[in-house]
């Protein structure tokens, strides 16, 4: 259902507030040919009213002609900053940058958040926003995740559809989202909550078992049947299972990368407002699938680049793929049980 203006300026004000924007600070809002109108002019009217010096900054689209789909997430790092100085000059001078068009994975945005700007992804459409408009609690509850990954030395994940999958941790930085950018050189993503590392080089091992009703992303489908990878040093070696594994095998060679078939991020969601079933609801290209990747209980876990953690991975393909009904343990202590966050400050 659609939501009206007055609404989603009120919530865009809730999130700059979230975001710690100050009367005065220098504002950016990128976008690009496919960013959502009704975002943009929103959050354009709500800094305005907040007393934000906005500046309004309209990037080219790029890999239209490479990309094998128009969901933002289906080919990533290359952006139009690549080869203009004058726009990435804005975006290091500004203080809080909301970016409509996706600048996840590319170098470029790891270099404007080096100077100290905050950095907000908005890029689902209004209802998605309103719905899983971030609260202060959603931080507390992704950051004392945080504190458990952080400690953590080995990821354990187990499932009755068999699941059994293990890594060591430590050699990768933690991803905290929650849903707005509050300090600085944070970027964070709106909406979502969840945490995530990569494994240490070369230690993933063993079998995930994508079950019935599990999803992948950027394909926006549950699958019709089971689909087993089988994990080796860091790597996904094997694709099994019918149709599905087929497509999955297909979409990924099509990147001609042997790293796209690395193990990038792995994580649970926290977002207790966040529904499995709201993919099915909505038609391909309205949502690059937040409430999936969030949702609370979830393992997800993700195939292709690490730059965004400081690694040398620089692949365009890019899978996120949550799972239901798994039990994630961090040194033998459970955080999720059969898809249940099990810590109570984690709910």
């Amino acid at each position: 259902m659609a939501v009206s203006n007055s609404d989603l300026v009120a919530g865009w004000k809730e999130v700059l507030t979230l975001c710690n924007l100050r009367v005065g600070e220098q504002v950016t809002i990128l976008t690009s040919d496919d960013s959502h109108p009704q975002v943009v002019a929103t959050c354009q009217i709500a800094c305005s009213q907040m007393g934000a010096i906005l500046t309004l900054l309209a990037l080219a689209p790029m890999n239209g002609e490479k990309a094998l789909s128009r969901d933002k997430s289906g080919f990533v790092g290359k952006t139009a900053l690549e080869t203009n100085r004058v726009a990435l000059a804005a975006l290091k001078s500004s203080d809080l940058i909301i970016d409509t068009m996706m600048l996840l994975f590319s170098p470029e945005q790891e270099q404007i958040l080096k100077t100290g700007a905050r950095m907000l992804l908005a890029v689902e459409p209004p209802e998605i926003l309103l719905r899983l408009l971030p609260t202060r609690a959603d931080k507390l509850r992704a950051l004392a995740a945080t504190a458990c990954l952080k400690q953590a030395r080995r990821m354990t994940v187990v499932s009755d559809a068999g699941t059994d999958f293990h890594c060591e941790l430590g050699e990768y930085p933690v991803l905290t989202q929650h849903g707005f950018s509050d300090l600085p050189g944070k970027w964070d993503h709106w909406p979502s909550c969840f945490v995530a590392t990569w494994p240490n080089e070369k230690t993933s091992q063993g079998r995930i078992v994508m079950d019935t009703g599990d999803i992948i992303l950027p394909f926006k489908r549950y699958l019709r049947s089971p689909v087993t990878l089988t994990i080796e040093e860091g790597y996904i070696r094997r694709i099994d299972g019918g149709y599905d594994a087929e497509f999955m095998r297909e979409f990924i060679d099509s990147f001609n990368d042997p790293q796209a078939y690395a193990m990038a991020h792995v994580g649970w969601g926290l977002m207790t407002r966040a529904h499995w079933t709201t993919l099915g609801l909505y038609d391909k290209e309205a949502t690059i699938g937040m409430d999936a990747r969030a949702f609370a209980g979830n393992f997800l876990f993700s195939s292709g680049p690490n730059t965004e953690a400081g690694g040398l991975r620089d692949t365009p393909c890019h899978l996120d793929i949550p799972l239901r009904n798994c039990s994630l343990s961090l040194d033998g202590v459970a955080m999720t049980q059969r898809g249940k966050v099990m810590a109570d400050d984690q709910r």
